[in-house]
């Protein structure tokens, strides 16, 4: 096959046009292109044909891992007998282990070991809450990680420093507990992503290790894995193998845990190493001590182009003038106001309801804005999100911050700026364009007024159709 010859696209309001593709890029745009030898014919019949979606912040790994897993919160588990038959009726894995995701308070009230061998003692189970940030074991997964003798300072300890069950933020020295397992397939995911019309995404998962990297990049070269990649979590330093197919070091991934956060002085010297090598920082801040510590050691330690801000779940108002004269671009997820906004309308202060998940008031503000998933933690569909950005409505209905409503076409637009480059330009078709593409059924405008995944007619990486409707 030569290559890819689209007729009767909308590109963006003007008149339908074909669009040659070849050797990965968008060669040609005019008005009855001759179709060329061996070339595939394809009618969009007048759909708008956009650039690729990109998803600036996900976690490729614990995605595929969490659809191996049992789920274990809204919306399949509700109560606390819920909760226990879910548990009783999933599989252990090869060493025995049972492996929960998505839990929340509501399903049973929080949870510590004993809570959990009220629920399922007969098997070692690790549960993760929705947020990414807490795991939780029973008694018997605890003996089997040795806990009692732990040394990370995420282990939750009682009065008389007995481990409660409960890991803070110990993703890494859980792993090194835990049985060695093989890395979850990325195939699915990559099929998935394609589906939705993502063509490029940026993994946010921290401290990303040689084995988990290297499954990366083994992914992408088999085509399991047909998007383009690019790693928060990369060690400083690190060079990207040589290839056409092959992830690229974005940012450093620094994380300001609510549950401990860092001296300014610690968190000054994290930047600026990341910065010696070269690398831009991408700090995870989910409050307002977070993200005033984050401006106070960027005061310290100087700034870098492509400096961004994970979340930025509350930000003062009086703060965006100075997230603006820093440069500094935020990556926020609108998709967490849809499934879980009235957790947000409860616990957090009223006093603070303005300052969630902004967006429009970042943009107003001259703050570049993108948007992502943070999936498996937050909805993977990019029109889901889009429409809670639109609408901002909680699962009751609630609206959640109606001045920060984006429109759709800014909404969109979180999603078409580069990967290095989240809430900057939106990338166009034009001549001379990597041909990482999204064919829809209808006009841009159609789209933008019900957005939805069934929308999509193609996707398109390097100039091969990855999926098609």
């Amino acid at each position: 096959m030569t290559g890819i010859l689209l007729r009767c696209a909308d590109l963006g309001g003007r008149a339908p046009a074909d669009v040659r593709i070849a050797a990965g890029t968008v060669a040609d745009i005019g008005q009855r292109l001759p179709a060329r030898p061996g070339e595939d014919v394809l009618d969009a019949r007048g759909g708008a044909l956009l650039p690729g979606l990109c998803d600036h912040h996900l976690h490729l790994h614990a995605a595929a891992a969490a659809g191996q897993s049992v789920r274990c919160g809204p919306p399949e588990v509700t109560g606390p007998e819920a909760l226990a038959e879910a548990l009783a009726g999933a599989p252990s894995d090869e060493h025995g282990w049972v492996r929960g995701v998505g839990y929340s308070d509501d399903a049973a009230g929080p949870l510590d070991a004993a809570a959990l061998d009220r629920l399922h003692a007969q098997r070692p189970v690790r549960v993760q809450h929705r947020s990414g940030a807490l795991w939780i074991v029973n008694t018997a997964g605890a003996q089997a990680l040795g806990l009692a003798h732990g040394r990370h300072p995420g282990i939750e300890r009682d009065s008389r420093s007995e481990p409660t069950g409960r890991l803070w933020r110990a993703d890494g020295w859980l792993r090194g507990q835990l049985p060695r397992t093989d890395l979850p397939d990325l195939g699915p995911v990559g099929t998935q992503l394609a589906r939705l019309g993502i063509t490029h995404v940026t993994d946010a998962t921290p401290d990303l290790d040689a084995v988990a990297i290297d499954a990366i990049s083994a992914a992408m070269r088999t085509g399991a894995l047909p998007q383009h990649v690019q790693l928060l979590g990369a060690p400083p330093g690190w060079t990207a193998p040589a290839g056409p197919r092959t992830p690229a070091a974005g940012p450093y991934k620094i994380i300001l845990a609510d549950s401990g956060l860092p001296g300014l002085g610690a968190l000054t010297e994290r930047i600026a190493a990341a910065h010696a090598c070269g690398r831009a920082v991408a700090v995870h801040c989910v409050t307002r001590e977070a993200l005033v510590l984050l401006l106070a050691a960027l005061d310290d330690a100087g700034v870098r182009p492509g400096d961004r801000i994970e979340h930025a779940a509350l930000v003062p108002a009086e703060v965006i003038p100075r997230l603006r004269d820093l440069g500094l671009r935020v990556v926020t997820q609108p998709g967490f106001l849809a499934c879980r906004g009235d957790d947000y309308l409860r616990d957090v202060p009223a006093a603070d309801h303005a300052d969630l998940y902004r967006a429009r008031s970042l943009l107003d503000g001259g703050v570049a804005c993108g948007l992502s998933s943070d999936a498996p933690y937050g909805p993977l569909d990019p029109w889901a999100v889009i429409t809670a950005a639109v609408h901002r409505r909680t699962p009751s209905g609630q609206v959640a911050g109606a001045a920060e409503r984006l429109t759709a076409v800014q909404a969109l637009a979180g999603y078409l700026g580069s990967p290095g480059d989240p809430g900057g330009p939106a990338r166009r078709v034009v001549p001379g364009f990597p041909a990482d593409l999204v064919l829809l059924r209808v006009s841009q405008a159609d789209a933008l007024a019900e957005p939805s995944a069934d929308l999509i007619a193609a996707t398109l990486i390097d100039g091969s159709v990855r999926w098609a409707a």
